[in-house]
């Protein structure tokens, strides 16, 4: 998602996770097959995930719910998830 998005959707963002970050955490609720409070869990619950995405907090679901719905009307659709994760196509 570094290479294919830009850090943030706009320059008065708040900066508290990027748009890679988002992308990360969506791809992951994705192959969990999980809503969007689930994946929030998961993080919650696994640090070695949120150090491995380099989180220093937790989203609130509802800040997934809006990235996803931003990266959606940016032309990302089901199968670019895929093509712009690497390995989760051959993990699912």
């Amino acid at each position: 998602g570094q290479k294919g998005l830009p850090p943030y959707s706009n320059r008065f963002s708040r900066r508290d996770f990027t748009q890679a970050q988002l992308f990360a955490v969506l791809a992951l609720r994705q192959f969990f097959k999980t809503d969007y409070r689930g994946v929030v869990q998961l993080l919650a619950d696994l640090s070695d995930l949120r150090n491995a995405l380099d989180l220093k907090k937790v989203p609130h679901y509802s800040t997934l719910c809006y990235a996803e719905k931003r990266l959606l009307k940016k032309g990302l659709s089901n199968r670019s998830w895929l093509l712009l994760s690497p390995g989760l196509e051959n993990a699912a």
